[in-house]
């Protein structure tokens, strides 16, 4: 098995804290998640996260106009430049001060930052310049607020920058440092902190919104107050004269003035704003969860929604107006809404709680999460949409299965309740509960989905249930402590295998369909936290509390092997510890682990920032990744930083909630919060852990389920080596020179990496059909996909039908094992193909009938005829 497994995803969660940025073509959103950044393809259905990491949570992001830069900050000022197309990092960079925005100009050619109180404009690292010493070089440097800058805006020419401050005004600011002096200017008048502000189309407005509602408008003209005789007085020497001699009088002073004031009247605090020049368009949202769009200048109110009742944190608008971003930190929901019909594009939520368990469904399409907060949710693995959420369970959910064939899921919870889950219909078809209201840690499923049991942590026995009744077939007995871990073998004889373990440092194994269920226990000298079952059922490995993973015989009953696994784990120092990593007890070890599907693998993970891989016969680490490298977790550091231990303590650890200015961010509302442990100790920082892990049904990636959320790894088969015509200029004109010389493989393969679908089409329909077995057996996998995608969309408008399903069988029985192989990748294909069969075969039925009566007439009157030209012939002799 392949062990060069990479982050591909990071599913669970889709918005954290920041401001969410379209790319200039409108259709694709990206939002910062944690210390990462994941991008939203609204068009095609897809996200991906960018591998990279940011040492703290991501407070700001931006991309040029161009699409092909995009630019990260965390909270401490730390930044990241990263080539969009490739995803690739460009460069570091530290501002050395908390950034709370950062906008490239619409040329591309600069970007400001609101470093704290001042303003910096910076050049865009070019790789036409001249080699420069440092890829960074700073513009301007612009003072003048006395509190943190809130919003960085550029004008439309990039000639201007207005930024919004805590101080309660807007500063303008001039990019050209001939006049710097003569452009600036300060915009002040409101009674609270300005939220945003913004040029119109024309640059001749200006808007500025501030967080106690109110909405200024600024036109550059001269003060209407002022008397026409103050400038009469003056001394003829100051005036000026025109071409014909005669005196003018002077002109009134010009500036940015107050010429309309608008407020929005409402209960809760605004805290966010947005605005579209082209349309006119302004979008605010506030602390209740509603959100406003405006027509400007008349301040006409369009819409007037809510998505919830927490606090709508950012707004972004699209490039052509019509779609509108909006995230909220507090729940981590993140939708995207289409204001003129009305309707979500996008509406996603990350789970509110830390993950508890996850599972794979059969196909390795699916991936269904269930958490603290007691819902359960099914994502899309290709996507990375989460497909739909379960809220039936009243308490935490503490794991979740599929059955064999992946149509019902089945949950346990601390609510006393097994659920099964309909996965076709999507809703709770059975629920299971025992005699006594006890709470369920654990679950497994029998593979044939008949029987489903659920360890106690009360009772400290296994329930088993009949999923057809629902009726409690047995109640297992026999442990003396609570049951942690069950697993069931998933092959042959080993299917009707149950293996459990328990905190009573034990291991037994049950046969579900036996008579007798006299079962001798496998002593462990320490507490049992996961287990797992090999696929056939001849092995089961467990992970203890002494941090080893033990493996036993099933059938002998013996030890076979293990693996010491404290010196693999990689623990880190807490804010708060007063010893060395290396002395840690804390996380040394696994409290859960999973087999491969052919079981010459392992892999383990717990309370720490470690995932091990383990070859199981040779008990030998194969990799060991790192869970995160976000400092706003406990335990992702080996040392500490001396400057913040002070003598109240660790200085991330003093909640400092009460000297913010907002009364609303003073004031705490949450029940003090605990790290599974005792509910009045306080933690103020989340710690980095891996609850859950398990491998795809063909090894191909592997999720766990940490504190940042879902982390799917996976081995890179993107890159695919295709042997054709390396040497050659592919041109429209050597393909089709190509067709004419019958090599018709070598222009289909052409006509492909040309993209043209006019060119695919036609070299398509010039093959004969005695060329199409000998074409597909030899097509590279790597166009086998968009191959079957091209004749899924050709063949619901075209007439050649038999023609269509010459080639689709021809593929599917060529390349068939590879198609089912890899289905969620070619599931947008295979779903063309099914519509297209569908309507074939409808048409094909409704055909044949018709066809059928008219046969019969014809051959009818074809008999009649014949009877006739009979009988005249008769006659005529």
């Amino acid at each position: 098995m392949k062990s060069d497994f990479q982050f591909s995803n990071l599913l669970g969660t889709v918005y954290r804290q920041g401001n969410l940025v379209f790319i200039n073509d409108g259709n694709t959103l990206i939002s910062p998640v944690g210390n990462r950044v994941s991008v939203f393809d609204l068009i095609n259905n897809k996200s991906f996260t960018f591998p990279y990491e940011h040492r703290r949570d991501v407070a700001a992001i931006t991309v040029n106009k161009q699409g092909t830069l995009l630019m990260s900050v965390d909270e401490h000022g730390r930044a990241i430049l990263v080539n969009f197309k490739a995803r690739i990092v460009l460069h570091h960079f530290n501002f050395k001060s908390p950034v709370k925005a950062i906008e490239f100009s619409p040329d591309g050619h600069y970007f400001a930052v609101g470093c704290g109180k001042i303003l910096q404009i910076w050049r865009t690292p070019n790789v036409l310049e001249d080699k420069q010493f440092a890829p960074f070089v700073r513009h301007a440097y612009y003072t003048g607020h006395y509190d943190d800058i809130t919003s960085v805006s550029w004008s439309g020419d990039s000639q201007f920058v207005l930024t919004t401050s805590k101080d309660m005004t807007t500063r303008l600011y001039g990019v050209d440092r001939d006049r710097m002096d003569e452009v600036r200017m300060t915009l002040g008048g409101h009674r609270d902190y300005v939220v945003n502000a913004f040029f119109d189309e024309a640059q001749e407005v200006i808007y500025t919104v501030s967080k106690d509602g109110a909405l200024f408008r600024w036109e550059y003209t001269s003060d209407p107050k002022s008397k026409e005789d103050e400038y009469e007085e003056e001394d003829e020497e100051d005036r000026s004269t025109d071409e014909d001699g005669i005196l003018q009088k002077p002109k009134k002073p010009e500036s940015w003035r107050i010429v309309a004031r608008h407020y929005f009247f409402s209960h809760s605090k605004l805290k966010c704003a947005a605005f579209h020049p082209k349309s006119n368009i302004l979008v605010v949202g506030f602390g209740n969860g509603e959100f406003r769009l405006y027509e400007l200048p008349t301040f006409t109110l369009i819409q007037q929604l809510s998505m919830g009742q927490n606090s709508v944190n950012t707004v972004s608008i699209n490039a052509s107006g019509e779609w509108l971003a909006f995230g909220s930190s507090t729940l981590g929901q993140l939708l995207v809404y289409e204001w003129q019909s009305e309707s979500y594009i996008l509406k996603q939520q990350g789970h509110f709680d830390a993950i508890n368990a996850l599972t794979y469904s059969p196909d390795g399409s699916r991936v269904v999460t269930a958490a603290d907060d007691g819902k359960i949710k099914i994502w899309d693995v290709l996507s990375g949409f989460c497909l739909a959420t379960f809220e039936e369970h009243s308490s935490a959910v503490t794991s979740v299965r599929f059955a064999k064939r992946g149509q019902v899921l089945f949950s346990s919870s601390l609510d006393g309740t097994v659920r099964a889950w309909d996965l076709i219909r999507f809703r709770n078809f059975r629920t299971f509960t025992a005699p006594e209201r006890v709470q369920f840690g654990c679950l497994a499923v029998d593979p044939s989905g008949e029987v489903v049991c659920a360890g106690s942590l009360d009772d400290f026995q296994i329930h088993v249930w009949s999923v057809q009744t629902g009726a409690l077939l047995d109640s297992l007995a026999g442990h003396e402590g609570p049951v942690s871990c069950l697993s069931f073998g998933q092959e042959g004889e080993a299917a009707t295998t149950l293996a459990s373990a328990s905190w009573d440092k034990t291991i037994r194994v049950w046969n579900i369909f036996g008579r007798s269920q006299q079962v001798e226990p496998f002593e462990v000298y320490s507490e049992v936290l996961a287990i797992d079952m090999r696929p056939d059922g001849k092995e089961v490995a467990v992970s203890t509390l002494n941090g080893q993973i033990l493996f036993w015989n099933v059938e002998s009953g013996n030890q076979t092997n293990f693996i010491d696994a404290k010196r693999d784990i990689q623990v880190g120092r807490y804010s708060d510890d007063r010893f060395e990593a290396k002395n840690s007890k804390r996380g040394k070890c696994f409290s859960t682990i999973s087999y491969s599907f052919d079981g010459l693998s392992l892999i383990a993970a717990g309370d720490n920032n470690s995932i091990c891989l383990y070859d199981v016969k040779n008990s030998v680490l194969l990799r060991k990744f790192t869970v995160s490298l976000n400092m706003n977790l406990e335990g992702t550091l080996k040392k500490l930083n001396s400057k913040n231990l002070i003598e109240g303590g660790p200085i991330d650890l003093l909640d400092r909630d009460g000297e913010n200015s907002d009364y609303e961010d003073r004031v705490d509302l949450k029940l003090p919060g605990s790290h599974r442990g005792d509910p009045s100790v306080r933690n103020i920082k989340a710690a980095v852990r891996v609850t859950s892990i398990a491998f795809s049904p063909g090894a191909s990636s592997f999720a766990a389920a940490s504190t940042e959320g879902l982390l799917i790894y996976s081995v890179d088969d993107s890159v695919n080596f295709d042997p054709f015509d390396l040497d050659i200029d592919i041109t429209p004109a050597s393909c089709l020179e190509m067709l004419e010389e019958k090599e018709f493989l070598i222009a289909v393969v052409m006509s492909f990496r040309l993209n043209e679908r006019y060119l695919i089409h036609r070299i398509y329909e010039s093959i004969p059909l005695n060329e199409i077995d000998l074409i597909v057996a030899d097509l590279p996998k790597v166009y086998v996909e968009r191959f079957l995608r091209f004749i899924g969309e050709l063949s619901l408008e075209s007439q050649h039908i038999e023609f269509n399903l010459i080639w689709i069988k021809s593929i599917l029985a060529a390349h068939g094992k590879y198609i089912s192989a890899h289905k969620f990748e070619f599931s947008v294909a295979t779903r063309m193909i099914q519509r297209f069969l569908a309507r074939i075969a409808k048409d094909v039925v409704k055909t044949s009938v018709r066809n059928g009566y008219l046969a019969e007439f014809l051959l009818d009157t074809r008999t009649q005829q014949d009877s006739i030209r009979i009988e005249e012939e008769k006659l005529t002799l």
